[in-house]
């Protein structure tokens, strides 16, 4: 662990203290951004955002160029109370960025809680039970404070909103979340509205007064006069940016009142642009603007290796000084942003004039981020430039170390790239990964699709792991699908373990599939060997969810050793490690109920036992056939549960499942005779009378013998 997050060069890196995980973040998004000299105050505005106490939402909500932003760092400067700023990006859209990002903003004024930077760093966390609450009640803590979230307009994800909105049911009432973006925003701010705490500012409010206007074109350098600015006032219906635009054109052409009429047109905008503005710029000058439109951040040594030049750095200085609306990201002017409006003109102007060099821009860029670190960016430019055989080099990569960090809004986009027709015969590689992933998440079909799709491909050179073909990648999957019953499927998993590379990420799901082959055989001792193999590799390379599922398959074989010691030990590892890392993924949290489960059962904690009961049985939808062994067993396992705690009717739904599966699956014969047992146990479980009222003391005498697998006659004796 180190105590300094990594960022790319030229970024702002925070120092944090030593107990705070690193994950990566850009200094740049969390700071409060620099107010430039001459900015015109919008001293009513800054003077009602300070009054609004009371209020614990502000929204800000215009299209580009109002001055939304410079709005907010105008109050940040002035307002009493902590303010926290990030800057969103489509990367917010994945919840765990998401937090992180909030995480590093709070810990610019003062340290936060070392458990809260924990739950959002730690590989494997689960935002839902573990770092949402702790960030909730960190920001609680800390009130009265305000949290400033820019560009919201960016963030459209399902898992970011419910994020957003589960800190704002917690939020102090004396802390403001401000929320500033382009459109109408998803948040429910219905009943803040109706109790009157909800502030909102938008297109009316922000509009620029008439002295605003005056103040803001003397700054530009134009005295137009109070007739002619009150013209350009209307023309552009208060519009800040619009209003600058009119400026520029007016002094560059030393010609008062000379600027050309306005309207909101997007395309009478992009011709005012190029006639009034573009087209006075030295040919260098231009280019370097066109060329670096491709770039959502931009420094200057990025720049120079996109370009294949060297001053890149005082270029992006001279932008900035001449006004070319170029946004510094950080307060010692290294990264940058052109505005989206003027980035969007300046990219047509690339394609409609050097739409050649468009591929090789974006192929140098991704050379630049990968040289760095941030394979994200690398990824993004590389699919950019139309080189697919880069982007699923670096996708492929990234798959399953992603995945094991929560990172799978993010994941399943990228994946979703590559589902054009073709695209995945031609990288079998991918193909496999995103199998991978749909038979974690629970998707019989697509997982099916994706892995024949990968059978059909060849790939030359080692993959990513070192592994020297794709075949054993390929054991893998088939082994995890088990088609074809254990005896196949520990001939596909033998197979695998030989082909992966040493250090390869997939040799945990491996050794779990032939462990778990093994268990299905009812080789119980060389299945506890090769699944404690399994636990092994897996808390060697993080993958939490294979290291859950390889210690209940262990605890499973212990119980059914009549080991019980060793199987209690077994089910309160996995407990701890599931409730410790928040575990996100269906298989592990079935498994941790249904191990739970039988172990509260067999020391007659019958309140715990249930409860684990309920989630399982809330939880196994998503346990599907895109894991027959493991979907199958666990359905047991519950059903043998309720049948414990008399719940026949739910027991006979699960074994209903399970004996689907079984006819789907029939070379899975051993877990049959489990189901012929307890199909036994339903029928002779006598039917509850009436009411439930709970367990008689005969009854809770033999629930620790109904947990395990002694015969009715045993029990008896």
């Amino acid at each position: 662990m180190t105590p300094r997050p990594r960022a790319v060069e030229g970024a702002t890196a925070l120092e944090l203290p030593a107990h705070a995980p690193s994950f990566d973040f850009l200094g740049s998004k969390i700071e409060v951004p620099p107010v430039r000299r001459g900015t015109v105050s919008r001293t009513a505005l800054v003077n009602r955002l300070r009054a609004a106490t009371s209020s614990a939402v502000v929204t800000v909500l215009a299209p580009a160029g109002y001055g939304k932003t410079t709005l907010l760092a105008q109050w940040a400067a002035r307002d009493t109370r902590d303010v926290a700023w990030v800057t969103l990006d489509e990367r917010d859209n994945d919840p765990v960025v998401l937090l992180q990002h909030i995480a590093a903003a709070l810990e610019v004024d003062e340290p936060v809680e070392p458990g809260v930077l924990e739950a959002v760093g730690s590989p494997g966390a689960s935002i839902w039970t573990k770092a949402l609450p702790r960030l909730a009640r960190e920001l609680s803590e800390r009130a009265p404070m305000v949290l400033v979230l820019d560009d919201f307009n960016l963030l459209h994800s399902r898992g970011s909103l419910a994020a957003i909105a589960a800190l704002m049911d917690d939020e102090d009432e004396r802390s403001t979340l401000v929320v500033a973006g382009r459109a109408p925003t998803r948040l429910p701010l219905a009943p803040l509205r109706a109790a009157g705490r909800l502030l909102e500012l938008g297109v009316a409010d922000l509009a620029m007064t008439s002295r605003e206007a005056d103040l803001l074109l003397r700054e530009a350098g134009v005295r137009p006069g109070a007739e002619r600015t009150a013209e350009l006032l209307e023309q552009c219906e208060g519009w800040p940016a619009a209003l600058y635009l009119a400026a520029l054109s007016i002094r560059d052409r030393a010609v008062d009142g000379a600027a050309a009429p306005f309207s909101g047109d997007d395309r009478y905008l992009a011709d005012y642009f190029r006639s009034e503005y573009l087209a006075h710029l030295r040919p260098g000058a231009l280019r370097f603007l066109r060329q670096t439109s491709v770039l959502d951040r931009m420094c200057g040594s990025l720049c120079d290796a996109m370009l294949q030049d060297e001053g890149s750095g005082q270029e992006l200085e001279k932008v900035e000084r001449a006004n070319l609306f170029l946004v510094p990201l950080d307060n010692r002017r290294q990264w940058y942003r052109y505005h989206h409006l003027f980035r969007e003109l300046l990219q047509r102007e690339l394609a409609e004039n050097s739409a050649e060099l468009i591929p090789g821009l974006h192929s140098r860029a991704a050379d630049w981020f990968e040289q760095h670190g941030e394979m994200e960016s690398a990824l993004e430019h590389a699919h950019a430039a139309g080189d697919l055989e880069r982007a699923a080099t670096i996708l492929s990569a990234l798959v399953l170390p992603l995945y094991n960090s929560g990172r799978i809004v993010t994941l399943e986009r990228w994946l979703r790239r590559f589902e054009r027709a073709g695209l995945l015969e031609r990288f079998p590689a991918v193909a496999v990964q995103g199998s991978a992933i749909h038979i974690l998440r629970g998707r019989p079909e697509p997982a099916q699709r994706w892995f024949e799709a990968a059978t059909q491909g060849k790939v030359r050179g080692r993959l990513p792991d070192g592994t020297r073909s794709i075949a054993p990648w390929i054991a893998t999957l088939r082994a995890w699908l088990c088609a074809d019953g254990p005896n196949r499927m520990l001939v596909d998993a033998e197979a695998a373990l030989a082909g992966l590379a040493a250090g390869s990420y997939l040799r945990p799901a491996a050794l779990l599939a032939q462990g778990s082959a093994l268990m299905l055989l009812g080789k119980h001792d060389r299945a506890e060997a090769e699944l404690a193999q399994a636990t092994a590799a897996a808390k060697a390379a993080g993958a939490t969810e294979s290291l859950v599922v390889a210690l209940g398959q262990r605890a499973l074989i212990a119980a059914d050793l009549e080991e019980y010691e060793r199987a209690d030990a077994l089910t309160a590892e996995l407990h701890e490690l599931v409730a410790a890392s928040a575990v996100g993924g269906y298989l592990a949290r079935c498994v941790d109920c249904a191990t739970t489960a039988r172990m509260t059962l067999r020391h007659g904690r019958w309140n715990e036992a249930r409860e684990a009961l309920t989630a399982g049985h809330e939880l196994i939808p998503f346990l599907t056939a895109a894991v027959p062994w493991l979907a199958i067993r666990i359905r047991l396992e519950l059903a043998r549960g309720f049948v414990t705690l008399r719940d026949l009717d739910v027991a006979e739904e699960l074994l209903a499942e399970a004996l689907d599966l079984l006819r789907r699956f029939p070379a899975l014969a051993s877990l049959g005779e489990r189901a012929a047992e307890l199909r036994l146990e339903i029928d002779v479980a006598p039917e509850p009378e009436g009411r439930h009222v709970g367990l008689t003391p005969a009854e809770l005498r033999l629930l620790p013998l109904l947990a395990t697998h002694l015969s009715f006659r045993e029990i008896a004796d």
